[in-house]
């Protein structure tokens, strides 16, 4: 067992990983271990034969990237044309995403959908930032209440109020579930772009994230996990699915 990857499913031309929280997908330093791609090449290079050459490895591609802080099944195509094939499957809205997400709050309604276009989100001061606004991308995310709870937390004296909700996103834009969940008024745990207090994620990029502000955000990483892809993949309906970190299932009662 490779302890760099933790692999779902694998064969010839798929590769099933649950990428940690805190890693991203593609590398932006020169340690080969920084990126979830990183590991994978690794992985299948050591997975040659005796006297192989690396080289005769195909490049493989990541199919559905997840941010930096979410957890979860993440899709590798081995081959140039599996990514394509599979990159086509989610074009096509042909794939079915399922997450889970605590959020603040305690989440009204049982089930709903979020029907809200996103764009950049021109007053903020995180680049990176997008937001509701009305001439956006089409963008539509199905949520369920599963647990509706409340906790203690640091510097309170009444415990507050916390929901658990399952979140299957229709579409596929940048941060969908996480402004959508923030725009119902219920934003995800320890969301640092979208929590109520971007100056938080400002000063963690700058390496002066205070103490306070870590633990005001309650969890090490924002609690929003990739827990489930289902897709008919080479005539079979295929269903990948990967467990929380326990850092996200001991926040919960």
């Amino acid at each position: 067992m490779n302890p760099m990857l933790d692999v779902i499913f694998e064969d010839g031309e798929l590769l099933v990983v649950r990428k940690p929280a805190g890693l991203v997908c593609h590398p932006t330093k020169g340690d080969v271990y920084s990126s979830l791609i990183s590991r994978v090449r690794l992985h299948l290079q050591s997975g040659l034969i005796p006297g192989a050459s690396p080289e005769s490895v195909e490049q493989p591609q990541l199919v559905n990237r997840l941010d930096r802080e979410t957890s979860g099944v993440t899709l590798i195509g081995k081959t140039a044309g599996a990514a394509r094939e599979l990159r086509r499957l989610f074009e096509n809205r042909t794939v079915q995403k399922e997450y889970v997400a605590i959020v603040h709050g305690r989440v009204a309604a049982d089930s709903g959908t979020i029907d809200a276009p996103l764009g950049k989100d021109e007053k903020s001061v995180v680049a990176i930032k997008d937001c509701v606004r009305a001439d956006g991308k089409a963008a539509c995310t199905d949520f369920v209440v599963k647990h509706r709870f409340l906790r203690s937390i640091p510097g309170s004296n009444d415990p507050k109020p916390f929901t658990l909700v399952g979140v299957s996103p229709r579409t596929g834009r940048k941060h969908q579930i996480r402004i959508h969940l923030a725009h119902l008024g219920n934003p995800i745990v320890g969301d640092k772009i979208y929590g109520g207090d971007e100056t938080i994620y400002l000063a963690l990029v700058e390496g002066r994230l205070s103490a306070a502000q870590s633990a005001a955000l309650l969890v090490p990483h924002h609690a929003l996990h990739a827990g489930c892809l289902r897709f008919a993949w080479q005539g079979c309906e295929r269903e990948f699915r990967a467990e929380p970190e326990p850092w996200f299932t001991e926040f919960l009662p």
